[in-house]
């Protein structure tokens, strides 16, 4: 029996093969090739945008290529999430979020992904930390000030946020439930509406990152009770920390950063998250964060997975004992 043939087919078998797998390789150490797409899963405007744009110019100077960010909001981030949870796994279509992940995960029983199976989390790219408020000109001196008065009187007090189930309703409803007090949540169509109406006097308390409430707290118009963090906020220093008001058990962080549809090569998930954290370490970046209040920070993909993991479940809890819903 002639077996010469056979074993040259497996040969040229293997052969092709190697060359595919050679081409595969090529293909992904070559990566991007063409524009690479950020979707921001919020509206126009926001700081997440700002930070896309920032780092995405970075990665373009890095890579050779252009990063384009698209803004598409909706559903409290989700349809935005969708979108990219959906795309090709190559490596050209990219998610900036902030903690709306999480919230979503905790918030919505059924969602059009599964944030833990089908996007990968590459890096943060910043943080945030809270800072709660209250009007000007309002009696309280101190947070213990006013945590004594909303528990003496429940409900009495209300508080701001940017809507049902956002980040800052379950941020601010977290803290006052960790100290045994409630107040009335009212919703608004975004942070924005919430602060002009806690300057009006129009609700008691309110909470957003300290870089959008920095200016209104300068000009007296806003009165920082805490801040999140270690230390005080260089824009805001008059501001003690919630460690010095005597709540250092809470540290709402606002956090933003990048994910990527599940199955991504691993070659090109390992160059993006190289690119990202030199990206972030550039002096323009630092600036444009700095400007807002957040500071540029890169963590491995284990060290963000975490994270977001460990906040759905804090979220989580925050929704079922509060009893949150949304439509």
């Amino acid at each position: 029996m002639n077996t010469a043939w056979p074993q040259r087919r497996r040969h040229l078998f293997l052969m092709l093969l190697t060359w595919g797998w050679s081409l595969a390789a090529a293909a992904q150490t070559s990566w991007p090739t063409k524009p690479v797409r950020i979707v921001v899963p919020f509206a126009a405007g926001s700081f997440t945008e700002t930070a896309a744009r920032a780092i995405g110019a970075e990665l373009s100077n890095q890579l050779g290529q252009a990063f384009i960010v698209e803004t598409k909001g909706g559903a409290g981030s989700t349809l935005g999430t969708d979108v990219v949870a959906k795309s090709a796994p190559d490596g050209y279509t990219l998610l900036l979020t902030d903690n709306s992940f999480a919230v979503s995960t905790a918030l919505y029983p059924k969602l059009a992904y599964d944030p833990d199976k089908d996007l990968v989390k590459v890096s943060t790219v910043a943080e945030a930390p809270a800072v709660l408020m209250v009007k000007g000109d309002a009696p309280y001196k101190s947070l213990k000030e006013l945590v004594e008065h909303a528990q003496k009187q429940p409900k009495n007090l209300t508080y701001g946020s940017g809507g049902q189930g956002s980040s800052a309703h379950l941020a601010i409803e977290l803290f006052f439930s960790s100290v045994n007090a409630e107040l009335t949540h009212v919703p608004y169509k975004g942070v924005a509406a919430a602060l002009l109406d806690l300057m009006a006097g129009r609700i008691d308390v309110g909470l957003s990152s300290a870089g959008s409430a920095a200016q209104h707290i300068k000009g007296g118009k806003l009165k920082g009770l805490a801040v999140v963090g270690k230390e005080r906020h260089p824009l805001i220093p008059e501001v003690p920390t919630f460690s010095e008001a005597g709540y250092g058990h809470y540290g709402m962080v606002y956090w933003f950063g990048l994910m990527a549809p599940a199955n991504v090569p691993p070659a090109i998930l390992s160059k993006l998250h190289q690119a990202l954290v030199k990206a972030v370490e550039q002096p323009k970046v630092m600036e444009v964060f700095a400007a807002t209040g957040a500071r540029a920070v890169a963590t491995s993909s284990a060290e963000f997975t975490r994270k977001v993991e460990d906040e759905a479940r804090v979220w989580k809890s925050v929704v079922n004992k509060a009893g949150i819903k949304v439509e």
